[in-house]
């Protein structure tokens, strides 16, 4: 087998000589040419060149969710073809790493590189489903260029919590989940809209959803993790259906202090609810449009401002190994 093996050199829970171990331990089993990034999107790069090559069969992506993003967005440039395009394999180098951790994999870089080669051995992989989501015809966004995203999106006040850690993370400060606990307080402190949302879903053949604060999209669940706490925004979200949306039309302090705990104390049989939440399960396709432009992220990637996303949730678009 020929494997293109992608490293993040800035990934923050792998050390240069864990990385080591890692290369010689992946060599041993198959023909390996290991690239390590040098600027962002180059993962992405390797992805492409992975995905129009005629002889490699594995792309293995050693880093944190942005690498999987990037990498499955090359491997994917063309469009989903499971049959065709080599298989993906996910060795968890980030600070959360929920794509790896939602397809059952160790949240430990060394034990999940054993898993993968036992299930290479053992010839065992899943077909998964992703979201994609781009500008929406018709509004100032429609030229944005559609992207894929493997666990989650969010349009409002969480894509605002993400961009406030990338800021931090620019300045220097370490990825941690206490970073990500002090953005939410600010986001919150700082939230211009939280009692009167600007959010509305659109979907076909079904009244919108209207005054949105906040809209989660999950591709999967967990949504997101804690340390080593799972949070269920949307327990029915899988890689086997479409999308699932978690919105919230107040963020008062006091609804604030209930959903929160609710998120921590969630299941994977029961997440946020009341009533103002709501819950979608399954989408294939719909639009989240705001009345005044709001942060935007994907897999934990602030990506700017929108007023306007549109969402299609794609089943079976890229093997894994797991």
């Amino acid at each position: 087998m020929r494997a293109l093996l992608v490293v993040n050199p800035a990934a923050t829970t792998t050390s240069a000589r864990t990385r080591d171990v890692l290369i010689h331990a992946l060599a041993s089993e198959m023909k390996l040419e290991v690239v390590t990034t040098e600027y962002r999107g180059h993962a992405r790069d390797l992805g492409r060149r992975a995905a129009d090559s005629d002889d490699i069969e594995l792309v293995v992506a050693l880093g944190g969710d942005g690498t999987v993003n990037e990498v499955v967005n090359g491997l994917l440039h063309k469009g989903p073809d499971p049959d065709r395009l080599p298989r993906l394999a996910v060795v968890p180098g980030g600070s959360t790493n929920v794509f790896a951790r939602a397809l059952g994999l160790p949240n430990d870089a060394v034990e999940a590189t054993g898993a993968i080669l036992d299930a290479l051995a053992q010839r065992s992989e899943r077909t998964v489903g992703l979201g994609l989501a781009g500008g929406t015809p018709g509004t100032d966004d429609e030229s944005v260029p559609s992207r894929w995203f493997t666990f989650c999106a969010g349009f409002g006040f969480d894509a605002g919590v993400v961009g406030r850690v990338e800021q931090q993370r620019e300045r220097g400060k370490r990825s941690t989940h206490a970073l990500y606990v002090r953005q939410v307080v600010r986001q919150f402190l700082q939230e211009p809209h939280r009692r009167h949302g600007m959010i509305t879903l659109d979907r076909p053949g079904e009244d919108p959803v209207k005054d949105l604060v906040l809209s989660i999209v999950c591709n999967t669940s967990p949504w997101s993790y804690l340390g080593n706490r799972p949070l269920y925004a949307s327990p029915r979200a899988s890689f086997d259906t479409a999308l699932d949306v978690l919105g919230l039309t107040n963020l008062s302090t006091s609804a604030v202090a209930r959903y929160a705990t609710q998120l921590l104390t969630s299941t994977p049989d029961r997440g946020p609810h009341g009533r103002h939440a709501a819950s979608l399960h399954d989408l294939t396709d719909f639009t989240l449009h705001s009345k005044a432009p709001l942060p935007f992220q994907m897999d934990g990637d602030h990506l700017g401002v929108r007023t306007s996303v549109t969402f299609t949730g794609v089943r079976r678009a890229l093997r894994v190994i797991v």
